[in-house]
C-alpha cells in the first residue's frame, strides 16, 4: 500500500518558470554548469550546483557551497521569483519531446515505503554521491529535484488527470531551450485529491525509474530528522520526499550504448572472428543502423557497421538480470573477449546515452575509442521484473528521456 500524498509546493511564478526550470544537477560537469548559469542567471542550477558562484579553486563540496545554495534560495523567494501554495495539492506534469508526451503526478512519497520496499529499486547507490545531496537537502531544508517514479497504470488516476487537463488552465506551459515542452496543472479539488490518494493506496509496488541517489539521500535526511525529533509522529514533511509518478504505459526508455577503448590486444580480424563464434554477424556497411528488437546489437568498427544477433540459447535465459541485453553483451563479449571484467570501474569502457544518437558512437570511435555497440533499449517491463525479483541491473542499463526539471517544485521539510 503506497502512501503518495499531496503537499504545499513552493514554485516559481508563472512568468519566470521557463527561466528557473533546470535540467538535473548531475547532467552537467562543473564548467558546463557554470556556463549554463552564466547564460541564464535565474536557472535553478545555481542552487543545485552552487559551486558555480565560486572560483574554480573552491572545492565543489566545501561547506560554504551548500550555505550559498541556501542563501540563493532565500534570495529568490524574497525577490518574488517563488511563491508558496498554502493548500495541499497534487500537480500534473506533462513533458513533450518530439511530439510524444508523458504525464505524471507530482506528489510526495513515503520514507517508510522506501525502507519497506514498497518503493522498489533496481540500482545500487554510492555513498560519496549520496553525501552531496544529503548535505544539500539538509542545509536547504528542502527537496528540489524530484525522484522519477513509475507505477502500473491505473484508470482511476488517468480519469482524474484527463479531467483536470481538459477543464483547468495550466499553471505553466512553456518550451525549454532544448525543445522539450513542460505543462503543469494543479489538482486541488478535495474529491479529486482523495481519489488519487486512495488509488495510490491500493497499489502495492512503486518503482524508482531514475534518481536512485536523490531518493537515498532524501530518505537519509528524513532518518536524520527523525533522530533529531524523537517525538515525531510520521506526519512531518521530512517523512516524505518529492517525486513525479508516471504510469508505465507512458514511459520511454532509450538505449544506453557502449564504447570500448581498444580490442584487448586483438587485431580487427581476430576480434571479428571471435565475435562470429558468439553471435550471428552480418555486415551492414557504412550507414548507421539501430537494433530492431531484443537480442540484436549493432557494432561500429573501422568505419563499418555490423549486426550482431544472439542465439536462441542466449535468449532462453530466464533470469531477470541475466536475460537483459546489456547482460548478454557483457557476459558473452565484453568480458571474455574484450577483457572488461567490471564495467563500473574499468576506464576502458564508456557509456553513451541514446539521446546522443548513433553519430556520437561513430565520433567516439574516430577520437578516443576503438569499437562501439548500439543497444536495443531495456523495456519498462524488464525494469519492473528486475526490481520485483529484488535484483539489481548492471550499470547504465536505462536512459530515460525527457528529463524532469529541477526548481519547478520545491518540497520544504
Amino acid at each position: 500500500m503506497a502512501q503518495i500524498k499531496p503537499f504545499m509546493a513552493v514554485r516559481p511564478v508563472e512568468e519566470l518558470a521557463d527561466r528557473v526550470a533546470a535540467l538535473p544537477y548531475d547532467v552537467y560537469n562543473r564548467q558546463e554548469a557554470k556556463k549554463e548559469v552564466q547564460r541564464e542567471p535565474l536557472s535553478f542550477l545555481k542552487i543545485d550546483r552552487a559551486e558555480t558562484q565560486f572560483p574554480d579553486e573552491v572545492d565543489t563540496y566545501d561547506p560554504c557551497v551548500y550555505q550559498k545554495a541556501a542563501e540563493l534560495l532565500k534570495e529568490m523567494e524574497k525577490d518574488g521569483v517563488y511563491v508558496s501554495d498554502h493548500d495541499k495539492a497534487y500537480y500534473i506534469y506533462r513533458l513533450t519531446m518530439n511530439g510524444r508526451a508523458q504525464t505524471g503526478i507530482v506528489a510526495c512519497a513515503s520514507v517508510d515505503d522506501y525502507l519497506e520496499n514498497v518503493i522498489k529499486k533496481h540500482e545500487n547507490t554510492r555513498e560519496e554521491k549520496e553525501q552531496d545531496r544529503i548535505r544539500h537537502v539538509d542545509i536547504l531544508s528542502a527537496q528540489t529535484g524530484p525522484i522519477f517514479l513509475a507505477y502500473r497504470s491505473k484508470e482511476e488516476i488517468n480519469q482524474v488527470v484527463a479531467s483536470v487537463m481538459e477543464q483547468e488552465a495550466p499553471l505553466y506551459d512553456f518550451t525549454a531551450v532544448d525543445g522539450i515542452s513542460h505543462t503543469v496543472w494543479k489538482i486541488s479539488a478535495q474529491d479529486q485529491v482523495k481519489r488519487i490518494q486512495d488509488t495510490f493506496a491500493s497499489i502495492d509496488d512503486i518503482y524508482i525509474a531514475d534518481g536512485h541517489h536523490r531518493a537515498a539521500s532524501a530518505v537519509k535526511v528524513g532518518l536524520k530528522r527523525r533522530q533529531e525529533h524523537p517525538g515525531y509522529d510520521g506526519t512531518e514533511e521530512f517523512n516524505y520526499f518529492l517525486s513525479v509518478l508516471f504510469p508505465d504505459d507512458q514511459l520511454m526508455i532509450m538505449d544506453y550504448n557502449r564504447v570500448v577503448r581498444d580490442l584487448n590486444g586483438l587485431t580487427t580480424e581476430d576480434f571479428l572472428k571471435k565475435t562470429e563464434e558468439i553471435f550471428h554477424v552480418s555486415v551492414l556497411g557504412e550507414n548507421a543502423q539501430s537494433p530492431q528488437h531484443k537480442g540484436q546489437f549493432t557494432m561500429y568498427l573501422e568505419g563499418q557497421w555490423y549486426l550482431l544477433e544472439a542465439s536462441e540459447a542466449m535468449l532462453a535465459e530466464s533470469d531477470a538480470v541475466k536475460s537483459l541485453d546489456v547482460s548478454l553483451l557483457q557476459e558473452y563479449l565484453l568480458e571474455p573477449v574484450l577483457g572488461i571484467h567490471d564495467p563500473r570501474t574499468d576506464d576502458r569502457i564508456d557509456f553513451v546515452g541514446g539521446i546522443r544518437g548513433l553519430e556520437e558512437l561513430e565520433k567516439r570511435t574516430q577520437t578516443d575509442m576503438k569499437v562501439a555497440f548500439a543497444m536495443y533499449p531495456t523495456s519498462i517491463a524488464e525494469l519492473f521484473a528486475v526490481a520485483d525479483a529484488g535484483l539489481l541491473m548492471p550499470p547504465k542499463s536505462t536512459w530515460f528521456e525527457p528529463k524532469l526539471r529541477s526548481g519547478l517544485f520545491i518540497h520544504e521539510i
